[in-house]
């Protein structure tokens, strides 16, 4: 086998004697995924993970992981005739992501869950199931690129950067690396996926892409809040920076950092943002825009992909993004340890909070050096 050129996964084996597991959401990208292997000639194994209780009131259109995800995903996998499997992890992602999603807003953070679902649940448990299941990688639908550097496998940013999903994995360990594929990454857009599901008959071909968190229909973090953590929402003032009270508010959670609409305490001048939140006063603080700005974000649980020890240098140029929607600003990292870092951002960013996450990019090119959680807001 070592001597057998290698396939397109980058394994030293014909595609017949390599066992794919495919990460399926029952979403177009990964259902693609899964035809495309199979269609190459992959040992593929499909796998759903059942991640929470498919209520009517979860089961809704354009979320992904509800019962009818895992029904389409079934079906793809019949359709291509390759074997699948459905995994309870209810438990699982309720601990390691509900319940951390819940905190996080009740001591006014703003949490990113999907970057802790794929850290603690995909590219933990079900990277172990696959190694279970002998499989000689993992694969999933993720539009990010994973390329082999000088010194092993480097995380990039996709070839699209309307699809980038870099953020939301910047957590991802070089080991895990070392087992993934992203076989998707390097499509120019999302029509380029579509017409495959089209190529292969996929009965998702024209399923619309998933909005929202897969736990929070609607986008209504505060009812599933209220429901995991009953009295969350209590109600308190609205304060100004000097502390004078401005209005009263219907409970902490239904606030975050940066907000503008639906405060309230309109006719008072110029616009109010919420600044700060303080849960245990239960007061929103709000100030003008400018209030917003900062230089200055700590990070913790630092994970770092560069080809150097993080801390085996004082300071770090890079680019840095502490939100999915915006383009990667220079930056400088100073390391504090292995794991945590101050990054000093060369132009203010508004509505930086704890919870959020901020990933590193190489100054030049699309390469991803990692990342670390935001852990004290303003």
């Amino acid at each position: 086998m070592l001597d057998h050129p290698l396939n397109s996964l980058g394994l030293p084996k014909p595609p017949s004697a390599t066992r794919v597991v495919v990460a399926m959401s029952g979403g177009v990208d990964s259902s693609v995924v899964a035809a495309m292997l199979k269609e190459e000639g992959y040992d593929v194994v499909g796998v759903t993970l059942q991640l929470y209780d498919h209520g009517a009131a979860l089961a809704k259109k354009g979320a992904c992981c509800a019962g009818r995800d895992i029904h389409d995903a079934r079906r793809v996998a019949e359709t291509m005739g390759f074997p699948h499997y459905v995994l309870d992890y209810e438990n699982t992602f309720r601990e390691a992501v509900m319940e951390e999603f819940a905190d996080a807003y009740l001591a006014g953070a703003t949490p990113v869950p999907c970057i802790r679902c794929n850290e603690r649940v995909k590219f933990k448990d079900l990277l172990a199931t696959a190694r279970d299941l002998d499989a000689d990688c993992m694969a999933t639908g993720h539009y990010i690129q994973r390329k082999t550097g000088n010194s092993g496998p480097e995380l990039h940013a996709a070839a699209d950067a309307n699809r980038d999903q870099s953020y939301f994995l910047f957590s991802t360990t070089a080991e895990q690396l070392d087992y993934l594929r992203f076989p998707l990454g390097h499509l120019h857009s999302k029509a380029e996926t579509r017409a495959l599901a089209a190529k292969y008959g996929l009965p998702v071909a024209d399923k619309p892409d998933s909005q929202d968190i897969c736990f929070v229909p609607n986008g209504d973090y505060a009812a599933v809040i209220e429901k995991l953590r009953p009295g969350a929402a209590d109600r308190g003032e609205i304060v100004d920076l000097e502390g004078r009270v401005l209005g009263q508010h219907r409970g902490v959670i239904h606030y975050t950092i940066g907000q503008r609409k639906g405060l309230g305490i309109g006719g008072l001048g110029d616009p109010l943002y919420v600044v700060r939140l303080d849960p245990e006063t239960r007061r929103v603080i709000v100030g003008p825009r400018e209030s917003l700005a900062t230089r200055t974000i700590p990070v913790r649980e630092v994970n770092w992909l560069g080809d150097a020890a993080f801390d085996s240098q004082p300071e770090w140029q890079v680019m840095v993004k502490v939100r999915s929607t915006r383009p990667p600003r220079p930056a400088v990292i100073r390391p504090l340890s292995a794991t945590e870092a101050e990054v000093e951002l060369l132009d203010p960013e508004d509505g930086v909070s704890a919870g959020q996450a901020c990933v590193f990019y190489a100054t030049e090119g699309s390469r991803v050096l990692g990342g670390g959680w935001v852990w004290r807001g303003r």
